[in-house]
Parts: structure tokens; C-alpha cells; sequence
């Protein structure tokens, strides 16, 4: 891809130092303050809203392969047929829920397929911790009469 689009060493070099620090700097607003969850010896579940080409999963499975849990599920409702054939090696399971025969993209699957916001981010990460350490959110907490 990089040849055929006439990018060159320094371009290449430029754009992988530009997203590093992309990476580094949602790293810090996501996980600043919390504890990395450890997987070791544990089943490591990735959830995607959907897959197309695979590149940003498979990039995601790789790093907790890295973590060695006990077993790495994916779980996915909708992606194309050939990038779920491919991803096979890199999980225990893969749960898919539709593979369509002509995939036009993630999106159109999807009634609404908004992206979610930093701060959404954040407060659902938030949420997870709350809840790892117990602390009611309120969620679950009303009695049906």
C-alpha cells in the first residue's frame, strides 16, 4: 500500500511518529489514575461494534496475546466473512453474529453508528472501575412495585 501510494521513508516515519503520540496521549486521558486490569491465567473477551479489514483487532489481539490469558475470545455482531476467516489464528473463539455476503462496511449495519465521544469513554471506564471495586452506581438499584 505504501508504494503504490508513493509515500515516502520520511512521510512513513513522520505519520508513525504522529500516531504514536496520538496513542500515547489517549493512553494517558483514558487510563491516567487506573490500574492496568491484569489477564494473565484469565479469558480475555475484545468486543468490537464491527469488523472490515481486521487491521485495528487483529492489532489489539496480538498486544493481549502478549498478556497470556487463559483463552482470547472475539466477539463481533457483524464483519466480513474473509477478515473473520483470517482473524481464526489469532483466538480461541470467535463469536460472530453475521458474516453478510456482500459487506459494504461496518456502518451499514447499524441504524445509528455515531462515534463515541472521549468523555462517553471515560465514563464508561469509570463506571468499570466503580464496579470492580464494588461502588454501586446507582444502575440496578430500582425495585419494580
Amino acid at each position: 500500500m505504501i508504494a503504490h501510494a508513493h509515500v515516502t521513508d520520511a512521510e512513513l516515519e513522520a505519520a508513525r511518529r504522529r500516531e504514536l503520540a496520538e496513542i500515547e496521549r489517549r493512553r494517558e486521558m483514558y487510563f491516567s489514575g487506573r490500574k492496568r486490569t491484569p489477564i494473565e491465567g484469565r479469558t480475555a473477551i475484545v468486543v468490537d461494534d464491527g469488523i472490515a479489514t481486521g487491521a485495528t483487532v487483529r492489532a489489539a489481539l496480538k498486544a493481549l496475546r502478549r498478556r497470556a490469558p487463559a483463552a482470547l475470545i472475539l466477539a463481533v455482531p457483524v464483519a466480513a466473512n474473509d477478515t473473520i476467516d483470517s482473524l481464526r489464528s489469532e483466538v480461541d473463539q470467535i463469536v460472530c453474529l453475521d458474516t453478510p455476503g456482500w459487506f459494504r462496511g461496518v456502518g451499514a449495519h447499524y441504524a445509528d453508528f455515531r462515534q463515541t465521544g472521549y468523555a462517553e469513554v471515560i465514563r464508561f471506564l469509570d463506571a468499570a472501575s466503580d464496579f470492580g471495586r464494588g461502588v454501586a452506581s446507582g444502575a440496578g438499584d430500582r425495585t419494580d412495585d
